[in-house]
């Protein structure tokens, strides 16, 4: 039988903050097919946010009570946060968020940049202005969610931006590893999220303008400048 594991008065007590997507106002209208991937997103939100906590236990039951739902899709989200290194499984019990430190986060932007700085001054040279004016609205997009200071929202218009300029390499199998990389440098560290003040992400946020003006421009060196720079911010 799984424990709760989590310390009373945590991030999920009392009124539920993690919660699944409902349909028509119905809190078991959600499909069966479709429900493990919205917990996945919910659990995905909820660690960026800092509302599971690094080092606690939470336990499927508990978690499926919150949503509503059987605690099967909550197992098999939480699997998948396992695989991705977010959380580890504890027998009996259910699955730890794992605790991270600063050298971890410093170890993956170094491994960011070595795959995408290389790729960003090909795509610099390449790709004509045009198409980096298609990409502007992806970047007003993480400033809009800065400026509202909602770390989940940012992390995902974050990991958009990203994605679509890597993904006019045309290479998909960099783009998976880059996105899988890009999500881990968003969990929190053991001392809390990665970015706690809305000054951060607003000056993150930034950056992807300043990059795709350098990118239009096929300035070089501040392409690999501010690439490499982002990678060592808040949220990268």
């Amino acid at each position: 039988m799984e424990q709760t594991g989590a310390r009373e008065g945590g991030p999920l007590a009392g009124a539920p903050r993690v919660r699944v997507p409902e349909q028509a106002g119905a809190r078991h209208a959600v499909r069966r097919s479709s429900v493990r991937g919205q917990i996945l997103a919910a659990l995905r939100a909820a660690l960026v946010g800092g509302e599971l906590a690094p080092g606690e236990v939470y336990s499927a039951p508990a978690l499926a009570d919150r949503f509503g739902v059987s605690a099967t899709p909550v197992r098999e989200a939480m699997q998948q946060l396992a695989t991705e290194g977010a959380v580890e499984v504890v027998p009996n019990r259910g699955f730890r968020v794992v605790e991270r430190g600063a050298r971890e986060l410093t170890e993956l932007a170094e491994v960011r940049a070595l795959i995408e700085v290389p790729v960003m001054l090909r795509l610099a040279r390449t790709v004509p202005a045009a198409r980096w004016a298609e990409l502007r609205p992806l970047a007003e997009a993480t400033a809009t969610a800065a400026a509202g200071g909602d770390l989940a929202h940012y992390a995902e218009s974050d990991r958009a931006f990203h994605g679509a300029v890597l993904s006019l390499s045309g290479n998909q199998q960099l783009v998976q590893v880059a996105e899988d990389l890009h999500r881990r440098s968003q969990w929190p560290l053991s001392t809390g999220p990665v970015a706690g003040r809305r000054a951060d992400l607003v000056a993150d946020a930034a950056e992807h303008m300043a990059l795709l003006d350098a990118l239009t421009a096929q300035d070089l060196p501040v392409v690999s400048s501010l690439v490499r720079e982002h990678f060592t911010g808040a949220s990268g």
